[in-house]
């Protein structure tokens, strides 16, 4: 079993105590995350993988993650699998609940069609082949959810995460987190829900797809004008909300 977490003293304070070997897988995730081997936001590798790496029972790995959730390390999305939300050093940025009330859809709308276009464009050159075989990943279970509105925002924001951090510019995609997480806070949520029919949901399933072919062949500007067509298409929706 990996020993890194040896490097990192812990630092949770668990409620309860659990078994040796659990306790270890523990203090090695939570040492990986603060140093941000699995950044925040990313999802982690899955309870299979993880027991085969660190050697251990699947079991063990599901009672480390129940563990890590439960100290707010980590959230699970049913569906989609485990994703981090410790945040390792301190955001002088600000808070998602503070600018939510002051931001309206159209606001939120702007902001994407500063970013995107831009994201799309870093992320083509600069996207790693284990970056776009995790994008590939996500992209294939949005192509399973059917009807689950939650899960498929879920997916496709992971998308879009992973597409951000793609860039290789930290900066850039911090900011893009902050939209993402204004709009949770936003009543953009609710409108988007009552969008997503499942018709709907195919034809962005589709869409997704067409920009991750250009992005994996490296054509920038397919993959710009994509997304800059998308977002007219978002446009139209939210008019058609309003």
């Amino acid at each position: 079993m990996s020993t890194h977490a040896e490097d990192t003293a812990p630092e949770l304070r668990l409620a309860h105590p659990v078994g040796a070997t659990v306790q270890i897988v523990v203090d090695t995730l939570f040492a990986r995350i603060k140093s941000e081997e699995y950044p925040r936001d990313t999802r982690l590798p899955s309870e299979r993988t993880l027991a085969a790496e660190l050697g251990v029972a699947r079991n063990t790995v599901r009672e480390a993650l129940d563990v890590l959730e439960g100290q707010d390390v980590i959230r699970r999305r049913p569906g989609a699998g485990s994703f981090v939300t410790f945040r390792s050093t301190p955001q002088s940025a600000p808070s998602p609940d503070s600018v939510a009330g002051e931001t309206s859809p159209l606001d939120h709308l702007v902001v994407r069609g500063i970013l995107e276009p831009e994201i799309v464009r870093l992320a083509v050159v600069n996207m790693t082949p284990r970056m776009l075989t995790a994008l590939s990943e996500t992209l294939s279970r949005i192509e399973t959810v059917t009807t689950d509105i939650d899960a498929f925002i879920a997916l496709e924001e992971q998308l879009y995460i992973q597409i951000a951090e793609g860039t290789g510019n930290a900066l850039l995609a911090s900011c893009y987190r902050l939209a993402i997480d204004t709009y949770h806070e936003s009543y953009r949520t609710r409108l988007r829900r009552r969008a997503l029919t499942p018709r709907r949901m195919q034809e962005y399933q589709k869409r997704y797809n067409t920009l991750y072919n250009a992005i994996a062949s490296r054509d920038v500007g397919q993959a710009v004008e994509f997304i800059k067509l998308h977002l007219v298409e978002e446009q139209k929706l939210l008019l058609q909300d309003d």
